[in-house]
């Protein structure tokens, strides 16, 4: 351990911290949102549900793979994991942010509307058992308490194993990971149903779930590409998440890119080649209009540009390339929310002054509590039983 501090530094310095940008930032997206709230409650809650899910997406397969590094006991991530670990141990922020989308619930979700009309005879009778409010309240009051617990007894129990030294809590971080993901993919299915798939509640989708964790797991690698080298821009771990690192980010964010696509595909290909009317319903919505150029950005956007740009052995490791990629994964990202939240409200592609309101208030709490967390300890596990394993990678 003694050759890791000798040649980096293991804690995140004030001055590298961007934290009263991000606090202005998220300033300014609140007061602007607050703003919102009495000029176009509509609209607010619709731009508020595209930023909740953009963010908690990344907090969720943050921890998804903290979960899959401890239980495959994996090697090559240990220098990087207290970045996902740090995103993930605050979910329980969420709940609170959460509040807003219980409160419009009526004006979000048209299946809380006893007057509304269903398209198709019989669905009320079929679906109201499971799409009700009272249901739909307790089935998130578990979501959350599954993932606050998660992501916190993660977070906790690896700061202790720094702060100790005892390798026995490697063995507790398992236990807790074995069955997490087990819970993790019920509850991060059910959540995209309730959330997304919801707004649309006369078509369903059993392959949405799987869709949902894709395109929030492709991103966070993304993230994860920018993390990192903002870190080695700041003069930070240069030895320590070396070009072996990130050169297996890049294959993890080539990978991802063509799975997302084939599950992506998948669902919309079924749908498309049935054409049967009460299937189609959600996709003809979102190519009306101008929203499939929306559609088109994410196509190319986070897979077709990133497959042909990856595709070469070297560019896994070229930092300039990485970063314009990842950078465009991240915005297809937001894009393909937006495309799937936005529709019910516009019949058209519309960007209003609110999505960026709210985008900005997430934007600064979610990344001004990631800083504030990841000073407080150090920057890599720097106890863990692997770490010098995945210090030798070359």
């Amino acid at each position: 351990m003694a050759n890791i501090k000798l040649t980096d530094s293991l804690e995140f310095p004030d001055s590298a911290s961007p934290m009263r940008l991000l606090i202005s930032v998220g300033v300014v997206g609140v007061i602007a949102s607050l703003v919102g709230v009495v000029v176009n409650t509509e609209q607010f809650l619709f731009s508020y549900l595209f930023s909740f899910s953009f963010f908690i997406s990344i907090a969720l397969a943050s921890m998804f793979l903290v979960m899959v590094h401890h239980i495959t006991r994996s090697s090559w991530g240990v220098t990087l994991r207290r970045i996902p670990e740090t995103f993930s141990s605050y979910i329980w922020v969420f709940v609170l942010l959460f509040l807003p989308i219980l409160f419009g619930m009526e004006t979000l979700y048209s299946w809380t509307q006893e007057q509304y009309s269903w398209f198709y005879e019989g669905l009320r009778e079929h679906k109201s058992p499971y799409l009700n409010t009272t249901f739909f309240i307790i089935r998130n009051v578990i979501y959350f308490s599954i993932w606050s617990y998660l992501g916190y007894s993660l977070y906790k129990y690896s700061i202790k194993m720094d702060e100790t030294g005892d390798w026995g809590i490697d063995t507790t971080l398992r236990k807790i990971s074995a069955p997490g993901i087990f819970f993790f993919a019920f509850t991060l299915a059910f959540a995209s149903f309730d959330w997304i798939m919801s707004l649309n509640f006369d078509w369903f989708s059993t392959m949405f779930g799987v869709y949902f964790f894709a395109m929030s797991f492709q991103a966070l690698f993304a993230i994860l590409i920018l993390m990192s080298l903002y870190l080695r821009r700041q003069g930070l771990l240069l030895n320590t998440i070396t070009r072996s690192h990130i050169r297996d980010l890049g294959g993890w964010l080539f990978g991802f890119s063509v799975f997302y696509a084939y599950i992506a595909f998948s669902q919309f290909f079924l749908i498309y080649y049935a054409n049967i009317s009460e299937e189609i319903l959600y996709y003809t919505a979102r190519f009306e209009g101008n929203w499939e150029i929306l559609a088109f950005i994410f196509l190319f956007g986070r897979f077709i540009i990133p497959f042909i740009l990856l595709l070469p052995k070297k560019s896994k490791s070229n930092y300039k390339l990485l970063f314009a990629v990842s950078t465009l994964i991240v915005f297809s990202h937001l894009v393909e929310f937006y495309w799937l939240v936005m529709p019910p409200l516009h019949s058209s592609f519309s960007f209003h002054w609110l999505d960026l309101a709210t985008f900005l208030a997430f934007a600064g709490i979610f990344m001004g509590m990631f800083f504030y967390f990841f000073k407080r300890q150090s920057m890599i596990p720097k106890n863990d039983p692997k770490l010098q394993e995945s210090l030798s990678k070359h």
